[in-house]
């Protein structure tokens, strides 16, 4: 049963969903805004098990609650190595349709994607906003090389199954493909929303260990590494970053900012 969704606003973008009756749709915490009255609300530590949102009864006795349990904590568990929130709010229509919307943590753009089972799809964490329950929620890891190289690429969120997922980010959003651009394209660490599976993620240093290199990094503002996605898929990518919009509001409280030095040797208060 397809998802009845419609993204709404302009700077700060609202998502709203029309529920069929016993419907399911889940959220991170945080990201609910409101909801029709015939609208179930329930938060569970237990990600979505592609079956409608309902959860698994275990089998076996006290062994198949046991095996539960150990899943459950294994997932809460990934989720806080990851920095994600560590409930879902899952929502169901009850004795007819209902509405519920929800909304980002940032000012920007919000975005469906439409998963057909063929193809995942990868997140920069925080970007997840809410999915059907037949939309699996996963973290992945893109390797200790790329993510202790690059910082923001070490985490991701993993989206699987059937159905519909609404992700957020900070600015206007660009959608492109590298096969385009000769099959790859390098971008700011902070710039990357989400793409599909097929796209190869990494991290590279901006530049040599020279003259160049270094002018690069220490000027340049974008530090010493830049994403690169390679391949034939769709990739979505942002125009604002956290680590800008949080220097801009510093900027503007007369706090401490990157200077002319840009990313690399930027102090930020604690």
């Amino acid at each position: 049963m397809t998802l009845q969704q419609e993204i709404v606003g302009n700077a700060m973008q609202m998502a709203v969903v029309n529920l069929h009756p016993g419907q399911t749709v889940y959220c991170e915490a945080g990201k609910f805004l409101f909801k029709t009255v015939n609208v179930t609300m329930e938060t569970r530590l237990s990600g979505p098990s592609g079956n409608g949102g309902q959860q698994q009864s275990g089998g076996g006795g006290m062994g198949g609650l046991l095996r539960q349990a150990m899943g459950t904590a294994m997932q809460v568990g990934q989720r806080m190595l990851a920095g994600e929130s560590l409930a879902f709010q899952y929502f169901t229509a009850e004795g007819g349709e209902g509405t519920v919307g929800f909304a980002g943590v940032l000012p920007g753009e919000m975005r469906a994607l439409e998963l057909d089972g063929t193809r995942a799809w990868f997140a920069e964490k925080d970007a997840f906003v809410a999915a059907e329950s037949t939309v699996d929620f996963g973290i992945a890891f893109a390797g200790g090389r790329t993510g202790t190289s690059g910082g923001e690429g070490f985490v991701l969120e993993k989206f699987t199954g059937h159905g519909t997922v609404i992700i957020a980010g900070a600015g206007n959003f660009i959608d492109l493909n590298p096969a385009d651009f000769g099959g790859r394209i390098e971008v700011d660490t902070g710039c990357v929303v989400a793409f599909e599976e097929g796209i190869q993620y990494g991290v590279q240093r901006v530049g040599g260990l020279n003259r160049q290199g270094i002018m690069n990094a220490v000027f340049g503002g974008e530090g010493l590494s830049l994403a690169t996605l390679e391949g034939n898929g769709r990739v979505i990518l942002q125009s604002l970053t956290i680590e800008s919009l949080a220097n801009a509001l510093k900027k503007a409280q007369g706090g401490d900012k990157q200077g002319p030095t840009g990313g690399l040797f930027s102090t930020h208060a604690g």
